[in-house]
């Protein structure tokens, strides 16, 4: 794994903190000031490259976003999302798919406590599955299923 991550959709900077308590360097932005990273960031707008990008993106912008951390990519870099299981499902999906296939997705055995913005206390939920979902660039497979215990 590159040691420099970037996240183009930190938020109140939950993972990019993660990610530098164990030892990584994190380039953070948002579209939005959440009082984290660098904001007025619009990453579907943006020409900027990485080896690696790991995000958990708006949900309604996910495929366009997984779109843009691809095409981004410098060559044999990795996108790492975290995504709501259903993202497997859909018709424009299932072309994106055979397209980019993921390399991994890894499937959270367990239902992840997940909030909108950050916000526990009034949007918090442990009705979806969520996995980790993992391009890496050029990769043309079958995709691997793993679970996380």
């Amino acid at each position: 794994m590159p040691k420099i991550i970037h996240e183009p959709a930190c938020g109140q900077g939950h993972i990019s903190e993660e990610l530098k308590r164990h030892g990584y360097n994190v380039v953070s932005s948002d579209l939005y000031d959440h009082g984290y990273g660098k904001s007025g960031i619009d990453f579907l707008k943006s020409e900027d490259k990485a080896d690696c990008f790991l995000t958990n993106p708006p949900y309604k912008f996910a495929l366009e976003f997984v779109n843009k951390l691809i095409e981004n990519l410098n060559p044999n870099g990795i996108s790492i999302m975290y995504l709501k299981i259903q993202f497997l499902e859909g018709k424009a999906r299932n072309l994106f798919f055979k397209k980019y296939p993921p390399k991994y997705v890894y499937v959270n055995s367990s239902r992840q406590m997940c909030a909108k913005n950050g916000d526990f206390k009034n949007f918090n939920s442990k009705l979806l599955c969520y996995a980790w979902y993992m391009w890496y660039k050029d990769f043309y497979g079958d995709t691997l299923v793993r679970w996380i215990d």
